[in-house]
């Protein structure tokens, strides 16, 4: 592929961001109001914001463009509020209750209030199947074909729009799962369905199910959604490569996707850490780095550690241990409900709340004037002085202050507080909720926050960041000047990944050589396969890399292991090996056990494929002027006069001190007291917190 233009899309619950690069690498941004019942609506008018900047008609900008990557919440979004197909389970007979169980998490045992949580389908939807197959792989019971065949004729009958198959140790051979899947292809062709050992082919029956299920009952929403995508670009002028982003910051092509939507759930938040990787990297700041990413609906925080982006077996949909295990490899990326459109209420207690329920793009915040009423992080930031109502998008979108007043009133009269008091506590509410969910990563990780460097991203990010770091005890914020479209940017650093996992158990005193030997080689050819399809349409510059999930003998749970080449052969690399859970395993836990035996279960190669790069740079007007004055409040007294600058305006190597505030077209950077930003020569703002610690 060449250095063409290349197109980027995030869309989020509010607002569908675009970034435009060309060949020179500039970045152009377009955003626009999410439009959930017709995406490609929203989608449009996020191009043509982009488009008009460059003097483009969207079906020009289209007509260059040689890379198209998009993003969508669309399956996330399924998952959460279960709007997904009926869909059926196939297990093994005598297992019905896997999606039932699950693993038995629970954050107090002693606690028997909570209600058990529902598994992800109906139990009624689960249909056992006469077969058997032994942790060996051998045959114990043979496949009752007789009966499948009786079930996928129920299944048709009762209008089950998907089916999942996962049966017992399937991973160890599938000829059951292959058996079933001939069956389904035979009899019901026009019904999506998803095989255990194709999909997630790892121990830890639970989530090898989960993911089966997820997969299938959003399949027929996916196919639709992307091949409507694909024919709506197609009508307005494009005709390059089209890549959806992945759950562990990747991308893939289109049809892959359709044939694997499980690998689009929460592929947004995955983004986020490969903008901050790369934005860090610029500014030299790679050895901690927390990502954070401020929608309107949502916080996301993600960790890069030595320029590597954390990834994690354990991500919920939902609650922990109450929602849904995803089941596969993804993006370490923690999300709460704290975002710019997240609405503040008043509990039975008479406490304030912020959260987790957002007014979305429909209605939106109170200000946005589309028929919202309820108060919101956007309508507090209006009051206290943070957001131009006539600047909003870049002027694009006026504000209504009255009816943002109106909205807050309704949380001030209550509590008995003046207005912009209770503006300011909605703020402070908020960024306190984002402030644990960073705690509760660095922590899991070994990670002290104040030793790192925050990537600030997101629409809203530029509001309470700089108090987040504070609290925090970090030192520098990095706000980039994409950082309203901070997932939609990372996809333009992103490369086509793609992962395949195998099972062999061996401990490290009774290492089998030859056995991991031959898992990593059949990873490897599964890998190629996939490669070789992508080299016909231009993508050629790909690597493999290996990991293994490992414990110490007697612990159930894994961390993953990087294998510095595609073999583990002699003694040396064993040990190697070795060495490297040990330092894993004290990084994480401050603690080893070199006495100890490691079992070392599922292995994973990530296939990478590298797409063509840019330096990013944004343009900037020669004015580096301030703009103008206005009050804004940093506390519950009294409001403190301002000083507002124009972002397009600023120089390289401007520092600016607080109280100020940059209006970025697309987001606003609000600077307290005592604190200072630096726009750098590399495009970021870098703010600085050492006078306030």
């Amino acid at each position: 592929m060449n250095n063409g233009w290349c197109i980027t899309v995030d869309t989020g619950g509010t607002f569908t961001d675009v970034v435009v690069s060309d060949e020179e690498g500039k970045f152009t941004i377009g955003k626009a109001l999410t439009t959930p019942d017709r995406i490609f609506v929203g989608l449009r008018e996020a191009i043509e914001d982009a488009s008009s900047q460059l003097g483009l008609s969207v079906t020009e900008l289209l007509e260059r463009t040689q890379l198209f990557v998009y993003g969508t919440t669309r399956a996330t979004n399924a998952i959460v509020t279960r709007k997904i197909a009926k869909t059926a389970f196939l297990t093994t007979k005598g297992f019905p209750d896997v999606l039932v169980l699950r693993e038995g998490g629970k954050f107090d045992p002693h606690e028997f209030s909570i209600p058990y949580p529902q598994p992800y389908i109906p139990r009624r939807y689960t249909f056992e199947i006469d077969e058997r197959i032994e942790s060996n792989g051998h045959i114990y019971k043979k496949l009752d074909e007789e009966q499948v065949v009786d079930v996928i004729k129920q299944l048709d009958a009762k209008g089950y729009e998907a089916i999942g198959v996962s049966f017992l140790w399937a991973i160890r051979n599938p000829v059951h799962e292959k058996k079933v899947g001939q069956l389904l292809q035979t009899l019901v062709p026009e019904i999506p369905f998803t095989l255990s050992h194709e999909l997630n082919p790892i121990m830890r029956e639970y989530r090898r199910a989960s993911s089966v299920v997820i997969d299938a009952s959003i399949k027929p929403l996916m196919q639709n959604h992307l091949t409507e995508l694909q024919t709506d670009l197609r009508q307005n002028g494009y005709s390059g490569e089209l890549l959806v982003s992945t759950t562990i910051g990747g991308c893939m092509d289109i049809d892959s996707v359709i044939y694997r939507p499980i690998h689009t759930v929460r592929s947004g938040p995955a983004m986020a850490p490969v903008a901050g990787k790369q934005y860090a990297k610029l500014e030299d700041k790679e050895d901690a780095v927390l990502v954070v990413d401020t929608g309107g609906t949502t916080f996301d925080v993600s960790l890069v550690v030595n320029n590597n982006i954390s990834i994690t077996q354990e991500t919920w949909l939902g609650g922990k241990f109450t929602g849904d295990m995803l089941g596969i490899p993804a993006v370490d990326a923690r999300s709460v409900g704290a975002g710019g459109g997240s609405i503040a209420w008043i509990d039975s207690a008479g406490l304030l709340k912020v959260g987790p329920q957002s007014a979305g793009a429909s209605p939106g915040p109170a200000c946005y004037n589309l028929g919202g009423k309820l108060p919101t992080v956007t309508d507090a930031a209006l009051l206290l002085g943070y957001i131009d109502p006539n600047f909003f998008l870049g002027g694009r979108m006026l504000l209504n202050e009255v009816a943002a007043r109106e909205a807050i009133k309704s949380i001030a009269d209550p509590l008995g507080i003046p207005l912009h008091e209770a503006a300011y506590s909605i703020y402070t509410v908020s960024n306190e909720t984002m402030i644990n969910a960073i705690k509760d990563i660095t922590v899991s990780e070994g990670i002290d926050p104040s030793e790192a460097v925050i990537v600030a991203g997101g629409g809203a990010a530029g509001f309470g960041i700089v108090p987040i770091a504070e609290e925090l005890k970090c030192q520098q914020v990095i706000i980039p000047r994409t950082a309203s479209v901070l997932s939609a940017s990372g996809m333009q650093f992103s490369d086509i990944s793609f992962e395949h996992s195998s099972t062999f158990p061996t401990r490290s005193d009774h290492f089998d050589r030859n056995g991991v030997g031959k898992c990593l080689a059949e990873i490897k050819a599964h890998l190629s396969q996939f490669a070789e399809r992508l080299e016909k349409k231009g993508f050629t510059n790909r690597n493999i890399k290996f990991r293994v999930d490992a414990h110490y003998a007697a612990q159930v749970w894994d961390i993953s292991v990087d294998l510095n080449s595609d073999s583990v052969e002699s003694d040396e690399d064993v040990l190697q090996l070795i060495e490297e859970f040990h330092k894993n395993h004290n990084r994480i836990y401050s603690v080893d056990d070199r006495e100890s035996p490691i079992d070392f279960l599922n292995w994973t190669g990530t296939l990478v494929i590298e797409l063509p790069k840019k330096d990013p740079f944004l343009e900037s007007t020669k004015s580096g002027t301030e703009l103008r004055q206005r009050n804004a409040f940093f506390g519950v007294e009294q409001a403190v006069t301002t000083r507002i600058y124009k972002g397009l305006g600023i120089l390289p190597n401007t520092q600016i001190k607080g109280p100020a505030i940059i209006e970025e077209p697309n987001t606003t950077i609000v600077i307290p007291p005592r604190a200072k930003v630096t726009y750098s020569d590399l495009g970021s703002y870098i703010v600085d917190l050492s006078d306030l610690l």
